[in-house]
């Protein structure tokens, strides 16, 4: 049982342990509550954790590994760059939050651009192929060559 300082409301839990447990193992387990979440918070708000439409328990799980593992990756660029960058009172700077790291790997993705070249090559060459496929599928279905089909010229 535990009272607010400020309200002075009374909250409990009721704990079971199939073994012997210490106030203070209990005590920690929790604490642990808050932290964990705290996490899911962060894990909704920052890697969409909460914004899979639940249809079907395989889609839930392989969205939820990936809101989870996005939290993570989100997390450990927070920490590097807190730690490569280090937070003083004489620069002003607040240490990089979640949504920072994730604002950050936002735009410096997004700054990986591709040549113009690069996506007319591409595009050239999908409608290449394209064009062959609609070539054997005509042929094969009718018997046409390709250029008496008038979608060929």
């Amino acid at each position: 049982m535990r009272r607010n300082d400020t309200t002075g409301e009374l909250a409990w839990y009721r704990c079971w342990t199939p073994c012997p447990a210490g106030i203070g193992d209990l005590v920690r387990v929790v604490g642990r509550r808050w932290t964990v979440e705290a996490n899911f918070q962060a894990a909704r708000g920052h890697a969409g954790l909460d914004e899979h439409p639940v249809r079907r328990w395989n889609s839930w799980h392989r969205w939820t590994t990936l809101a989870m593992l996005a939290h993570a990756f989100l997390t450990i660029l927070a920490t590097v760059m807190n730690d490569a960058e280090p937070v003083d009172d004489v620069a002003g700077l607040l240490a990089i939050t979640l949504g920072e790291a994730r604002r950050l790997f936002a735009a410096l993705a997004a700054t990986v651009t591709i040549t113009s070249d690069r996506v007319l090559a591409w595009s050239g060459q999908r409608r290449r192929h394209q064009h062959r496929a609609r070539r054997a599928h005509y042929q094969r279905r009718e018997g046409l060559q390709p250029s008496n089909h008038p979608q060929d010229q």
